[in-house]
């Protein structure tokens, strides 16, 4: 499948498991899965041809690792970023003492002011690394990382998830556990 291919579908499924089931026809079960053939025949409906070769191809070279197929493969669902209401069996997790946040530079100064918030989805996305981190930035314009103090916010009750691609989820960041700064907000590498 082409770069520009794959991209498409994936978009497609981003759009469909996270966001709007609706748009090909299909209903999340209460843990965020959806038949694969359901979902072939939805996409069909709106003039994308999707095979179960294809769905396997997208979740296997989706760079972020944003979806997974259930172990007979007759299933998929995405590993995070909701704005639907799912359970994704997300156990609390310890997190490492720093994680960062991407974001566009145009967005730091409201997030001074009132922390990263979950706006339309479940969680907050962070980052282990830097590097993740600016790569999300990037996606939104000129990048800036945070720096979150994951172990000071965890100490203070709040629940961290790690998903299944590797994404750190929390409810909310308050401004008081952000770190800005030259040396953060620079590009890595």
């Amino acid at each position: 499948m082409s770069a520009g291919r794959l991209v498409r579908h994936s978009r497609f499924l981003s759009r469909v498991l996270r966001h709007a089931p609706d748009v090909a026809g299909v209903q999340l079960d209460p843990e965020g899965w959806v038949d694969v053939d359901a979902l072939i025949e939805g996409a069909r409906r709106q003039g994308i041809p999707l095979t179960r070769e294809l769905v396997a191809d997208v979740v296997a070279r989706n760079d972020k690792q944003r979806f997974t197929l259930d172990e007979s493969g007759r299933r998929i669902r995405a590993n995070q970023g909701h704005s639907v209401p799912v359970d994704l069996g997300l156990v609390p997790t310890v997190p490492p003492a720093v994680l960062y946040h991407g974001t566009a530079t145009r967005h730091v100064q409201a997030i001074r002011r009132a922390g990263l918030q979950r706006r339309g989805r479940q969680h907050v996305h962070l980052s282990a690394t830097r590097e993740m981190a600016w790569q999300v930035g990037a996606r939104h314009g000129v990048p800036t990382v945070l720096e979150v103090d994951a172990q000071a916010l965890h100490g203070q009750g709040h629940a961290f998830f790690l998903s299944a691609n590797g994404v750190w989820l929390t409810d909310h960041v308050p401004a008081r556990f952000i770190r800005t700064g030259r040396h953060v907000a620079r590009a890595v590498g």
